[in-house]
């Protein structure tokens, strides 16, 4: 039996770091977060961009939270922001990961209840008319 290449769907990846150098570690940490953010996409991944920006917080910190991760995903010409900072960049892009994929969530939830709605309505009107 002969297997079928699968389509893998990728969304428009860009990744800017400031003052920073990233290691292929963290590059790899990135690529695992980033695709629960495809999965949850689905089939508008491909038509998705995701903008990731990592780096150090403004100031000169030697501790604390000083490593700042921002990802921004367009979608459907709608625009998600999650900006987070921690104290490892791995933190830090953790809990921007996260905040955006909570705002994705709740908009999916969103698109949904409307469709049904929708669906609830046309079926009401299809049985009794225009009353």
């Amino acid at each position: 039996m002969q297997e079928l290449p699968v389509h893998v769907l990728s969304m428009d990846l860009r990744i800017k770091t400031s003052d920073y150098d990233m290691p292929r570690e963290v590059a790899d940490y990135l690529d695992d977060k980033i695709d629960s953010i495809q999965k949850l996409l689905a089939s508008d991944a491909d038509t998705a961009r995701c903008e990731v920006e990592l780096g150090r917080a403004h100031g000169n910190a030697q501790q604390g939270d000083i490593w700042r991760a921002e990802i921004i995903v367009h979608r459907e010409g709608q625009r998600y922001v999650a900006s987070a900072t921690g104290e490892s960049v791995n933190a830090a892009i953790d809990i921007a990961k996260d905040e955006i994929l909570q705002q994705l969530r709740k908009q999916k939830g969103r698109s949904f209840a409307l469709a049904k709605r929708m669906g609830a309505r046309i079926k009401r009107f299809a049985r009794f008319g225009s009353r």
